[in-house]
C-alpha cells in the first residue's frame, strides 16, 4: 500500500513536471518578421541555427517591406522583425514602442536608384520629368525623395511612385517608369536592362544616411533578454564567416543555396549581393558611434533626422525629442547567460 502510494506520487510529481516543462516551452514563442535582402544571417533562418540557439519556437514570417512588418507588430501578430530606418522612424514617430538590438548593415551599394535603357537618364541632371519609383516609407523611399530635395528638386519636378517592389520590377519592364530605388532582388532586376545611377552610400554622403536592423517590441525585449543575445549571437557567428571565409559564400557554397531557397532567386544573385553590404562589426554596433551612445548614439540621430525629413515632407505628424529609447546595445554588451 506504502508502495503504491508512492508510486503514485511519484507519477503525479512527474506528470505535474512534465505539465510545467510543456507550458514552459509553449512560452517560448516568437514571431519573426524577415525580408528579401541577402544577409549572411539569414542561412539560419533556414537552417534553424536561430531556433537552436535560443531555444524558441520561431515563426518565421516573410515581408514586402519593413513598413509591412511594423504594421504586424502594431497589431500584434509580430514581436521581432528586420526593417529598415525610414519606417523605424516613422513607425515610433507615430507611438510604436520598439527597440533596436542590432545593426544589420548601413548605407551601401546593396541598395540603389537604377534607370532604364532608354529612358534618356544619364545623370542626375536627367532627372527632371521622370518617373521614379520606390517601396512606401522604406529606406529607398526616403533615400530618393532626400536626393531629389539634394538636387533642387521637388515631387512636381519627378514624379514619385510609392508602390512595393515586386510592382516596381513589372512597371520598369513595361516601361511606365524610368526608374526605381530598389534592394535585392529588384535591384538585380532592373539592372539587367539599365544601370546604377546612384547608390544608397552615395545618398548617405549627401546627408541622407540609412541603417537596417532588427528590432523587438520594448515589452519582448524586456521580457526576454536572454533570447536577443543569443539571436544577436548567432548573426555575429555568420558575419564573422562572411568576413574571414569567402569561399563559404561563393555562388556554388551551401550558403548562399540556403539563400536561393528561402528568399528566391540564385546563389550566384545572392552570392554577388553579399559583397555590396556595408556591415558593422558587434564592437562598432555597441560604441556611442551607434547603439552604445544614446541620444548622440548614431542610430538614435539617423531615426531623430528621417523622422524629421519625413514631418517636413507631410509623412508624419510629429518629430519626437528623443529617440534615443529606440536602441539598445544591451544584446551586444551583455553576457549570453
Amino acid at each position: 500500500m506504502k508502495i503504491t502510494s508512492f508510486l503514485t506520487a511519484v507519477a503525479v510529481g512527474l506528470a505535474s513536471v512534465s505539465i510545467a516543462s510543456i507550458a514552459q516551452a509553449a512560452d517560448k514563442k516568437v514571431v519573426v518578421g524577415y525580408q528579401t535582402d541577402a544577409l549572411p544571417s539569414s542561412v539560419a533562418i533556414a537552417n534553424g541555427e536561430f531556433a537552436k540557439a535560443t531555444g524558441y519556437d520561431i515563426d518565421f514570417r516573410k515581408f514586402n517591406s519593413g513598413a509591412e512588418i511594423f504594421a504586424a507588430i502594431a497589431s500584434g501578430d509580430v514581436q521581432v522583425g528586420y526593417v529598415g530606418s525610414s519606417p523605424f522612424a516613422a513607425a515610433t514617430s507615430r507611438g510604436l514602442d520598439v527597440k533596436a538590438f542590432y545593426l544589420s548593415s548601413i548605407s551601401g551599394i546593396d541598395e540603389a536608384l537604377v534607370v532604364r535603357n532608354g529612358s534618356g537618364i544619364g545623370s542626375l541632371d536627367d532627372l527632371r520629368g521622370k518617373k521614379l519609383a520606390a517601396a512606401p516609407v522604406s529606406t529607398d523611399h526616403y533615400q530618393l525623395l532626400a536626393l531629389i530635395k539634394s538636387l533642387g528638386l521637388s515631387e512636381k519636378d519627378v514624379q514619385v511612385f510609392a508602390i512595393p517592389q515586386p510592382e516596381i520590377v513589372a512597371s520598369y519592364t513595361r516601361g511606365d517608369i524610368d526608374g526605381g530605388f530598389v534592394w535585392d532582388p529588384a535591384l538585380t532586376e532592373l539592372k539587367k536592362n539599365g544601370k546604377v545611377l546612384i547608390t544608397s552610400k552615395d545618398v548617405a554622403e549627401r546627408g541622407a544616411p540609412t541603417f537596417s536592423a532588427w528590432v523587438a517590441t520594448s515589452e519582448f525585449a524586456s521580457d526576454n533578454p536572454k533570447f536577443l543575445r543569443d539571436y544577436a549571437g548567432v548573426i555575429n557567428a555568420y558575419y564573422a564567416s562572411f568576413a574571414a571565409d569567402k569561399a563559404a559564400w561563393a555562388p556554388g557554397s551551401d550558403n548562399t543555396k540556403a539563400l536561393a531557397k528561402i528568399l528566391g532567386g540564385t546563389p550566384e544573385q545572392h552570392a554577388a549581393a553579399l559583397k555590396n553590404l556595408n556591415l558593422l562589426t558587434p564592437d562598432a554596433q555597441a560604441s556611442a558611434a551607434w547603439l552604445g551612445g544614446g541620444e548622440a548614439s548614431g542610430a538614435a540621430k539617423i531615426l531623430k533626422d528621417t523622422a524629421q525629413f519625413l514631418k517636413d515632407q507631410g509623412k508624419v505628424s510629429q518629430v519626437l525629442p528623443s529617440y534615443a529609447a529606440f536602441v539598445t546595445p544591451d544584446a551586444l554588451t551583455s553576457p549570453s547567460n
